[in-house]
This record gives C-alpha cells, sequence and structure tokens, in this order.
C-alpha cells in the first residue's frame, strides 16, 4: 500500500518567499526529495539540518526532458511504498513542473493519495522585474517547447526556462520569425532572489550574447505593434465584414468568392513558376485571405469558424501520416501514397468510388491527373509509359478516322481520348501536364512577340503580313532561344 505524497512548492528562490506550511511541512518530513538542488533556497535549507535527495542525476543520464520526468515520478511513486514522501520543486508545484503533473496523474490511476502545498511562482517576481500586468494579457511558454506553443505579437509574452546561451539563441531565431529583430526583450535572472536577481532590456537580436544567461533565466515580451499574427489576419476580416466595416466586402458570399480563390491560387503558381520569391510570398498571402474571408462569412452563418477549418486540417494531417505521428513504417512516397489512399477510403466510406474525391471543376487536365493517380494507387495502370504512349498512336488513329467520317460529337469524343492518353504519358514520366501545356503557351506567346516585334520594325500590320513571313520570322525565335 502507498503512502501519502506531498508536492510542495519552495517558491521564487529567497527564504523570505517560502510559505510557513511549507517550511514546516519540511521540517517535519522523514524524507524529502527535490526535483533540483539547483535552486537557491535550497543551501539555506541545508544549513539548518534538513536532509534531502535530489535527482539532478538522473537529468546527466538521460537524453530529453521528457524521459527524467518520467523518472523522477517513477521514482516518487515507488518511494511511497515504503512512506509518506515530501516531493519538493522550485516555484509553484503546478507551474512548468511536467513532473509534478506526471505525480499527480499516476497517482490518481494507483489510488495513491497526493497533497499539493502551493507557493509563489516565479512569474510573480517576473512580472515585477519586467513591469508586466498580467490582467492586460499575458502568455506564458516554455523555451523549450515551442515547436508546439507559439508566441503571440498582440500581447506581452513570457518565456521561461531558457537554461543557456544555447537555448537562447534557438529562442532567439524562432522569436525573430514574427518580431523584428529589434524589437525588446527583458531578459530577467533568478527573479525574486535578493542578491541575485539580474534585469536586462536588450533588443531581440541580442538576447543570446548575455553571458550570465543560465537555467533561472527568463525572457519577457511586450506586444509588438509591427508583428501581426493569423488572428490579426483575422480580426481585420472580421472588421471588414462589420456593420461599419468595407461595403465592397460586405457584399460577398461564397459564390461571388469564387472567381478570387481560383484568380489568387493561379497567381501563386504564375510567381512559383518566375522564381520570384518576393511575388510568391505577396500571392500567398492573397491566397490566404481568401480562405480566411470564406471562414469569416460560414461563421457569420453558424456554420464553422476559421479555427474550426484549422483544426480539421491538423487532425485529417495526423492521422494520414501514421508513419510520421505513429507507428507506421513506410518504404518511401509510393507506399505513403497508398497508404494514403487507404486511409481516405476509410474516412469516406460513404462514398461508392475511390474516384469520388476528385473535383469536377479542376482544370480538365489536373482532373485528368488525378483521376489516373488515383485508380493508379489501386492497380490500374500501365507498368510504364511504354504502354501509355502506344495508347496515344492507338486515339490518333481513332482521331484521324473520326476526321475522315465522324460527326462533331465523335471528333470531339475522340480529340478528348486522344488528350486523356497524353496526360497518362506525361504522369508516368513524372510530368505534370498541366504546367507542361502551360509552358508550352507562354513559350508560343514569347515567340508570336518576337513576331510582332517584326511587324512594328518593318512599319507593317498584323494581317498583312504573309504567312510565309511570319514563319520564317517565327523560325529566327526558335533560333534565338537556343
Amino acid at each position: 500500500m502507498s503512502h501519502l505524497i506531498t508536492i510542495a512548492g519552495l517558491g521564487p528562490g529567497s527564504k523570505e518567499m517560502l510559505p510557513l506550511g511549507v517550511w514546516e511541512e519540511l521540517r517535519q518530513a522523514e524524507r524529502i526529495y527535490l526535483r533540483t538542488a539547483r535552486h537557491p533556497l535550497v543551501p539555506w535549507l541545508l544549513e539548518q539540518g534538513l536532509a534531502m535527495t535530489s535527482f539532478d542525476a538522473v537529468y546527466d543520464e538521460e537524453d530529453s526532458f521528457a524521459a527524467v520526468y518520467r523518472r523522477i515520478a517513477d521514482a516518487v511513486l515507488e518511494a511511497a511504498e515504503a512512506g509518506p514522501v515530501l516531493y519538493a520543486v522550485p516555484g509553484h508545484p503546478l507551474v512548468a513542473e511536467d513532473a509534478s503533473r506526471l505525480i499527480i496523474e499516476k497517482a490518481r490511476e494507483r489510488g495513491v493519495p497526493v497533497r499539493v502545498l502551493t507557493a509563489m511562482s516565479f512569474l510573480d517576481p517576473l512580472f515585477t522585474a519586467a513591469g508586466l500586468d498580467p490582467a492586460s494579457g499575458v502568455k506564458v511558454l516554455d523555451a523549450l517547447a515551442l515547436d508546439r506553443q507559439f508566441p503571440d505579437p498582440g500581447v506581452a509574452c513570457v518565456l521561461m526556462q531558457v537554461h543557456d546561451r544555447l537555448v537562447a539563441s534557438d529562442v532567439k531565431l524562432r522569436l525573430m520569425e514574427r518580431y523584428p529583430e529589434t524589437h525588446p526583450v527583458t531578459v530577467v535572472r533568478a527573479a525574486g532572489v535578493p542578491g541575485e536577481e539580474r534585469v536586462e532590456r536588450v533588443p531581440l537580436f541580442r538576447v543570446d550574447r548575455l553571458p550570465w544567461i543560465d537555467h533561472l533565466t527568463s525572457f519577457c515580451l511586450p506586444p509588438s505593434e509591427e508583428a501581426y499574427s493569423f488572428e490579426s489576419l483575422v480580426h481585420i476580416m472580421a472588421a471588414l465584414r462589420a456593420e461599419n466595416g468595407c461595403p465592397w466586402d460586405r457584399e460577398q458570399d461564397h459564390h461571388t468568392l469564387k472567381r478570387y480563390l481560383i484568380e489568387e491560387t493561379y497567381e501563386v503558381i504564375e510567381a512559383i513558376n518566375e522564381g520570384d520569391m518576393h511575388s510568391v510570398c505577396e500571392e500567398l498571402g492573397d491566397l490566404l485571405l481568401q480562405i480566411v474571408f470564406h471562414a469569416q462569412i460560414a461563421k457569420e452563418n453558424g456554420f464553422f469558424n476559421v479555427y474550426r477549418v484549422i483544426k480539421g486540417i491538423c487532425e485529417k494531417m495526423i492521422h494520414r501520416h501514421p508513419h510520421v505521428f505513429g507507428e507506421t513504417k513506410v518504404s518511401g512516397s509510393e507506399e505513403v501514397l497508398r497508404n494514403w489512399e487507404k486511409i481516405k477510403q476509410k474516412e469516406k466510406r460513404h462514398q461508392s468510388s475511390c474516384l469520388a474525391g476528385v473535383p469536377k471543376g479542376l482544370p480538365s487536365l489536373l482532373r485528368a491527373e488525378q483521376v489516373q493517380a488515383k485508380v493508379a494507387r489501386v492497380g490500374f495502370d500501365w507498368p510504364d509509359h511504354r504502354g501509355a504512349l502506344d495508347k496515344v498512336l492507338e486515339e490518333e488513329r481513332e482521331l484521324r478516322q473520326a476526321l475522315r467520317v465522324g460527326s462533331q460529337s465523335k471528333i470531339a469524343e475522340e480529340l478528348g481520348d486522344l488528350l486523356f492518353a497524353v496526360v497518362n504519358v506525361a504522369r508516368l514520366k513524372g510530368i505534370n501536364a498541366e504546367e507542361a501545356l502551360s509552358a508550352t503557351v507562354d513559350k508560343f506567346v514569347r515567340r508570336f512577340g518576337y513576331i510582332e516585334d517584326k511587324v512594328r520594325a518593318e512599319g507593317m500590320e498584323l494581317g498583312r503580313v504573309s504567312l510565309e513571313t511570319m514563319d520564317e520570322w517565327w523560325e529566327e525565335a526558335k533560333n534565338l532561344e537556343k
């Protein structure tokens, strides 16, 4: 049978901030375990004659903090089988204390009693040192978890557990993705510890150059007027659609916006093809605006909001990538695509066909490619491009036959078959038919532009130049490109 586990906070670091109730429990406890002895209060506790065992050695033996905290929790629970245990941590026992959380969760599962003795967290003196009022809005983040926790430039942010300059450097790079490099940062070490507290205000690009950064360091950032977040765009769109917003934006609905969604998508593609990264950035913003626009309209009509859109796609990506977020093993991208289709079929069992998910509104070449790719993933495909090329020749012969004796509808049908067969060859050779045709159109426009320049240079007019002359200039344009 396990005995009582007491989890106690030691406060920010000075004996003046140690709660009397915690002190009395420490004096009476027979067995005291410390998450870490690297706390300003510990030397004083040792002077008072307290015997304590720390878990500092575990930090050196494990490769991750998660593993450290699991071992600490297991050790405390095991110790409780022999008698009551007091587990003490810096600050507040439930603020940035994953081991405490694990102890409580595992103790609940096993029916082990747990008592929590609170103390002042490091946040209280930190707010004082940095001059922050939490009532105005503060987001507290773990500097070691910025892959899961994200700063919000719209409110003040506190980043705790900036353990050393290496962590500070990583934090700086992540923050500079959202903040100007000159954004002010208040760096606070040992907040609330008399004689050891240190506070310095530096621009963001200098935060990792301070030599005194250690495990007691935190960063405090005020809101930024120069930086914008995703929420900023959501709020701007809501304002445009509000009663006193923009008349044009207020008039739009899902149907009137369809053309802009298509236009912005093609403008992104054009920027990518031109290799202009500045334009790619700008056009992606325009495309993102359309998504937020549609989500705002849906919210106003009670259907969903943009955060539901984000939740849905996040869940879908996690579910469809079990080789990343689960235990599935894959040999390469081809197996990834096959698994993707299988997962989609399970998700959409109400659909009678594996082709049901291909939108009818896609450009025809792109739709043909997607249809072919989907049936290929279930085994309906040519072994390689040679079989598909033979099919092109077959369809070309049938088109010639239709042109000799067929009706317009038959000619259109055979022409469609030929185009579909050509797309199959492109797909099997790893070429995007839509992009290939677009590049050919661009080439045609460029070469015909040369003809137009020659017409103007000769003082002539289009439509009055012979075909033979234009053919000569066309060949000149081709030769100039070689």
